[in-house]
């Protein structure tokens, strides 16, 4: 470490960075920040053996969490910051770890994972989520999800309860099946809103999804979109009249795909909504070729 380098040691306490820096929390840019070290740490622990990774933060705020990735033997922390005040703040860590942290002042949904850190060097994403982009930033960082080894993510508790449904739940969805397909999902442990300044109105989760060697079944992963958009934007229906959003010819679809028509969406298996986007592939491939 450089000389003129003020060390780990050295770092001020948080509520201090935020009171230098004026990083007064946004409702605007969903920010709740994590200042208790004992619980950030344990975050870094569950994630797993960082040693050598590239760690990829989203939000890290006045850097509570990211002290703690610091600590771990991650070989470097790139942190996604799109606040002004959090990105000055986040210098003296900088400072603090030559080498090993980088900050980008950008919004985390104009990013691709894949293009962060060196290409052959194992990337993990893990997070305390801004709520208001959450679940758009999860969507679209499956559609790339094997360009990282794991994501451990903080999560409002009902998304997250979302994210681990099984079928036939009242919670069961969109969500739920796409997540699934492609991770495998554990969840890790609760925090209550005190635990977070300012406190948010509801317990958070957080969670740990492995990407799986294979999709649990074939699909395309924008026509799996389609069809679970469809299937439960009128949960309530039968698939035969919930998938007329979709197609002309529903009863069709699910013949194919081999599934009852008078069911409802949450009760299939992910396999079964495979299934159905693969025969809504063939029958939009067959319409084609006959034109």
């Amino acid at each position: 470490m450089p000389e003129d380098s003020p060390g780990p040691d050295a770092l001020p306490p948080l509520r201090e960075v935020i009171a230098r820096y004026g990083i007064g929390a946004r409702r605007s840019l969903g920010q709740h920040f994590l200042l208790d070290l004992n619980i950030t740490r344990r975050i870094a622990r569950e994630s797993g053996n960082l040693d050598g990774q590239t760690v990829i933060e989203i939000g890290p705020g006045p850097g509570g969490l990211t002290r703690a990735l610091l600590e771990s033997g991650a070989h470097e922390i790139i942190a996604i910051e799109r606040d002004t005040r959090a990105v000055e703040a986040l210098s003296m860590l900088r400072d603090a770890y030559p080498g090993r942290f980088t900050v980008i002042e950008q919004d985390a949904m104009t990013i691709a994972l894949s293009s962060l850190g060196e290409p052959d060097r194992p990337r993990t994403v893990i997070a305390n989520l801004p709520y208001n982009i959450a679940q758009r930033l999860l969507l679209s960082w499956l559609k790339d999800i094997q360009s990282v080894q794991s994501l451990t993510l903080m999560f409002q508790k009902e998304v997250a309860d979302r994210l681990v449904a099984a079928p036939g739940s009242r919670v069961y969805g969109r969500l739920s099946v796409i997540t699934q397909w492609l991770c495998q999902v554990r969840p890790l442990f609760d925090l209550p809103p005190s635990a977070f300044v300012p406190p948010p109105k509801v317990t958070s989760s957080v969670l740990r999804l492995t990407p799986r060697a294979q999709p649990l079944a074939p699909a395309r992963f924008e026509t799996l979109e389609r069809v679970t958009a469809a299937a439960f934007g009128q949960r309530r229906k039968m698939l035969r009249a919930a998938l007329r959003t979709l197609s002309k010819t529903p009863l069709e679809l699910l013949e194919q795909a081999g599934i009852d028509p008078t069911v409802r969406a949450e009760t299939l298996e992910v396999e079964q909504f495979c299934a159905l986007a693969r025969a809504v592939d063939a029958s939009e491939d067959a319409t084609n070729n006959d034109q």
